[in-house]
């Protein structure tokens, strides 16, 4: 077995005066006590991973609220500073704890992936919709009962615009504004 590495010192008696957590409390997603790795926890108040310092006496390390603190300002230490951890379980039965509760996790869960169906591709634009069979077009293809109907509205369309374009016989009409006929450019004002 490979020996742990040996925590930081505890520089100082000091405590946050509150009840210690126990081990056997904490989930195991929120503190590593693992062989061979630099013990740590989630801080109960910041909620960030701090270090477990002293070897019979563990105590979150002293640390501020947030690493980034903005130039000038003091850091404010967190009050989850100096908290005492007890280990009320040996490291190898929180291991087994953890253990177990990984496996049942990992039961809970479904080996197999469920994907959601793809979507069937669009039909082709001609088998979209059935254009309304009128009975002299009966048994031709869209785009050719198309064409019909465009020839067959041609006329009236060219005969509309044929119309439109004349101009109506006798005097403009009086009724709007006069328009002026020669081009009108503004000149600047004198000072």
């Amino acid at each position: 077995m490979a020996a742990r590495k040996r925590p930081g010192r505890v520089r100082t008696k000091r405590t946050n005066r509150r009840p210690p957590l126990l081990l056997s409390t904490i989930a195991p997603q929120d503190i590593n006590v693992r062989e061979g790795e630099t013990w740590s926890i989630v801080c109960p108040d910041c909620r960030a991973w701090r270090r477990l310092m002293g070897e019979t006496q563990l105590k979150i390390r002293e640390h501020c609220h947030s690493d980034q603190v903005p130039e000038g300002k003091t850091h404010e230490r967190c009050p989850g500073s100096n908290q005492l951890v007890l280990m009320d379980h040996s490291v190898d039965q929180w291991g087994e704890a953890m253990l177990t509760a990984d496996s049942t996790a990992t039961g809970r869960r479904s080996a197999r992936q469920h994907h959601k169906p793809l979507p069937a591709p669009a039909p082709a634009l001609t088998h979209m919709a059935k254009p309304t069979r009128v009975p002299e077009y009966d048994g031709r293809a869209p785009w050719i009962v198309r064409e019909l109907r465009w020839a067959s509205t041609a006329p009236a369309v060219r005969d509309t615009d044929t119309r439109r374009a004349q101009l109506p016989a006798g005097d403009v009409p009086t009724d709007g504004p006069a328009v002026p006929l020669t081009t009108l450019r503004p000149q600047r004002p004198t000072r």
